[in-house]
């Protein structure tokens, strides 16, 4: 074959391909604009394009069948984007329009909470009761709603006890869970007896957690690195990444658990790297925290200006990391 004959296949391929690419995004962008203003909302939420939810539903009708649905998304919008008391104001007309759909009401309770974490005593005793009423509301509606359940476990052991706080409620909400789904209940179980400092008693849930689902087993890691065996810890995660080579949130870790612990730097560093290569799906650690884990190993190699440089971008992708900035105050000494 001639090398003429080779650059006209290559130019006839390179057409076919940019036609069948834009002859997709016609038909995606067909198939979106026939479905359903909610469901076209839903699939571009989940896609992350939160300036398209926000153009394709603020301007929904109160009349119209999907207000409160509207609502609902342009909660879960300004939620992700932090906007906290924004999003109580559209949650709370979405179970005013439609008070029976339940992730209207804990996804209402959710954000009374995360207002509630940093505000004072006074706003924090108004809206405890309102995030309780919120995820019973929840529970009400939907039994199997795990997300709820776990929510009023942080509630008993959090709230004091005039306010209906109570370890023994949450040990009664998390055996509930284990009939829904063992591991979780087992995990949220585990949970409770740390909050109770009692150590011996959270590993055996925990390990029973591991018995009932495998796939848990990066919270029994987490586990044994809270107690500081990181070779524990380490060798769970290898072990995970083994059976799944693309398991990102073992990479993650990994490096997390060298970051914190100082040991396996190399391998650390590795992973962490790796993981800032890759654009972490919704449920996946950040990439400022990626940035930040990398920055916490080049600090304890003495390689300060990286390390510096590493916690500067972890900072500018999410300013509400702590921990990054006490490192960066640290090494910028």
């Amino acid at each position: 074959m001639n090398t003429f004959t080779v650059l006209a296949l290559n130019n006839l391929y390179m057409r076919i391909s940019n036609l069948l690419h834009t002859l997709s995004i016609f038909l995606f962008s067909f198939c979106l604009s026939a479905q359903p203003k909610i469901d076209q909302a839903k699939i571009l939420y989940e896609q992350g394009k939160y300036d398209q939810v926000i153009k394709l539903l603020s301007n929904v009708s109160e009349k119209d069948a999907d207000y409160a649905a509207s609502r609902y998304y342009l909660g879960r919008v300004a939620f992700d984007k932090k906007e906290y008391d924004e999003a109580s104001d559209y949650f709370e007309e979405a179970v005013d329009t439609n008070n029976k759909v339940a992730d209207y009401h804990n996804w209402l309770g959710n954000t009374y909470g995360t207002i509630a974490q940093n505000s004072n005593m006074i706003k924090k005793g108004m809206l405890a009761p309102k995030m309780k009423k919120a995820w019973e509301n929840a529970i009400a509606l939907d039994s199997k709603n795990l997300d709820a359940r776990t929510s009023l476990i942080q509630y008993y052991l959090q709230a004091p006890g005039f306010m209906g706080g109570s370890v023994d409620k949450a040990k009664e909400v998390a055996k509930q869970i284990i009939g829904l789904n063992a591991a979780e209940g087992h995990r949220q179980m585990g949970n409770v007896y740390m909050n109770e400092k009692k150590t011996t008693e959270a590993e055996k849930e925990f390990l029973e957690m591991v018995k009932a689902d495998p796939n848990y087993i990066s919270a029994l890691a987490n586990f044994y690195m809270g107690q500081k065996q990181y070779e524990k810890a380490f060798t769970l995660f290898e072990d995970a990444l083994k059976k799944t080579p693309g398991d990102y949130v073992s990479i993650y870790q990994i490096g997390k658990t060298a970051a914190l612990s100082g040991q396996k730097l190399d391998r650390g560093e590795e992973c962490l790297k790796k993981y800032l290569a890759h654009m972490p799906l919704h449920n996946e650690p950040s990439l400022a925290g990626a940035n930040m884990r990398l920055a916490q190993i080049k600090e304890k190699r003495g390689q300060k200006l990286e390390a510096k440089k590493l916690f500067e971008t972890a900072i500018k992708l999410d300013g509400n990391l702590k921990e990054a900035r006490e490192g960066l105050e640290r090494v910028s000494n």
